[in-house]
């Protein structure tokens, strides 16, 4: 009977997969995500990844790829067309002209389907907590692009650590800064910690292992107060301002877009970084296939204490990147089903793969074991398959049940253990994350000045670390934003916050 059943379930599935994938015409989604890889053309024509898609759900997938540099410009201006892309990528769930543009009904609520496990199973295993913290009023406009908690922290080049004395494992706060201080040293054409334009992420990883809340914190009295009033904030600047005046920073470090982040490391500029850890064995395994490395010379840190022992990281994200949106404007209500549909099956095993890594014998190969991989041979071909075909298709990938990817990649790749160490701080720095208390509700003083009021803060830490202000110029950056409007963010962010835990 238990057989019978199994046969009549997988009967029941490849029906349903086949109603999903069987159409007379394919029914058109165009995509709009941010674009990374900027040194290869994207190719549709001929695409063998489209084709699949197309050939798997009955799709025709057509994907718009706009830079991540003013990416946040960019959804601005597309808000205003007449007919956006269905379908839409951002990053920042939280930005005004999301939050308004989803409560003026730019955006289809999305909190039934999300919730239909019948029909939309993959979305619906979801975490009901992320789908909250991109809530809107209590309704779920997009589905969240799912991340590892902890992402943020700290990696360097242990070899070059080794040639300027030291070799020991980075522990505490000292640590950390006697092993910047020697790199700083290390030439005087080299820096210690690569900084970017990006700010924000270095700022928060220092501030917050200082002690500083994320964005926004609770002080003694149970009141939110918004974190760079913290001692701890101001000592992480400190530190950054410190490294800056020894020359461990690029003198342009506010200059250098994003796209050359990578860039600085390869190129031996710097040798230090604050962001997302697990670039760390993606720059390992670059130099392994570029420069004829044959040996560890990164390392990612585990918990770094400051001096009473405690521990504290800035999780870089809340469980997710930004999220994925549907504009009413180009769908219709007859219509969405379909394009939810399709978001589902993204986010299955067959999405998450040829989204996140392409398709075999084309960007990858199986070994034996089972497991995807890129043979030496073909690193070259594949490679280059990857960046015409697969570009940045991975911007549409939300995991939202977690990885799926049937095949599995590889996990430890070149001369190291690198990536199995990323898995292993993900668990271990977890219970050490700051969460954003206010990260669930909504300030309208924030939605209607927030793109002011941000600026004010960011600017004045970029020019105090670099020593263009002093700090009564900090702080009187730090009253400007205040007067502007951040006491009212701060007055609504406490009434909200004592409301939900009364």
């Amino acid at each position: 009977m238990k057989k019978l059943l199994s046969v009549i379930l997988a009967l029941l599935l490849a029906i349903g997969m086949m109603s999903f994938a069987a159409a007379e015409e394919p029914f058109e989604i165009t995509v709009m995500v941010p674009e990374f890889t900027y040194d290869a053309d994207y190719v549709e024509e001929g695409n063998p990844i489209l084709a699949k898609i197309e050939e798997l759900t009955g799709v025709k997938l057509k994907m718009q790829f706009m830079a991540n540099e003013g990416y946040g410009d960019t959804i601005s201006t597309t808000m205003t067309e007449n007919n956006p892309p269905m379908v839409m990528a951002v990053t920042d769930a939280r930005a005004p002209i999301i939050v308004e543009s989803a409560r003026a009904g730019a955006f289809w609520d999305l909190t039934d389907f999300v919730a239909d496990a019948e029909n939309y199973p993959y979305l619906a295993a979801g975490s009901p907590a992320v789908y909250q913290n991109i809530a809107v009023d209590g309704r779920v406009y997009g589905i969240f692009r799912g991340r590892a908690f902890p992402r943020g922290g700290v990696y360097y080049r242990c070899d070059i650590a080794k040639e300027v004395g030291f070799d020991r494992e980075v522990k505490t706060i000292d640590d950390l800064t006697e092993l910047a201080e020697k790199l700083a040293g290390y030439s005087a054409d080299t820096y210690a910690l690569n900084m970017c334009s990006y700010t924000a992420g270095t700022i928060n990883v220092i501030t917050v292992l200082m002690g500083a809340p994320n964005t926004w914190g609770i002080d003694e009295n149970g009141d939110i107060y918004p974190a760079h009033l913290s001692p701890a904030y101001l000592e992480g600047l400190n530190w950054l301002r410190h490294l800056y005046e020894i020359g461990g920073i690029d003198k342009d470090f506010s200059q250098i877009p994003t796209s050359e982040w990578d860039n600085i490391e390869r190129n031996n500029k710097a040798f230090m970084r604050f962001d997302c850890m697990d670039n760390a064995h993606r720059q390992q395994e670059w130099f392994e296939a570029n420069a004829g490395v044959t040996e560890q010379i990164f390392q990612t840190c585990g918990p770094i204490a400051k001096a009473d022992g405690s521990i504290t990281v800035w999780p870089q994200n809340n469980g997710f990147a930004g999220e994925i949106l549907i504009n009413k404007k180009s769908v219709s209500e007859e219509d969405l089903p379909k394009v939810v549909k399709f978001l589902d099956w993204c986010n299955g095993p067959e999405g998450q793969t040829i989204l996140n890594a392409g398709l075999e014998g084309v960007t990858f190969d199986i070994n034996a074991d089972g497991y995807r991989y890129v043979p030496e041979d073909k690193a070259d071909e594949y490679g280059k398959n990857s960046k015409a075909y697969l570009h940045d298709f991975n911007q549409l990938g939300m995991g939202v049940p977690g990885n799926l990817e049937n095949p599995t990649a590889v996990l430890n790749k070149g001369v190291t253990k690198l990536r199995e160490r990323y898995n292993e701080l993900n668990i271990e720095l977890a219970p050490y994350a700051v969460a954003n208390p206010c990260f669930p509700f909504v300030s309208e003083t924030y939605q209607a000045f927030g793109t002011q009021l941000d600026p004010i803060i960011s600017d004045a830490a970029v020019q105090y670390i670099a020593g263009l202000i002093d700090e009564a110029g900090l702080r009187a950056a730090w009253a400007d934003w205040a007067a502007q409007g951040g006491d009212m963010v701060t007055a609504e962010y406490n009434e909200a916050y004592h409301a939900a835990i009364k």
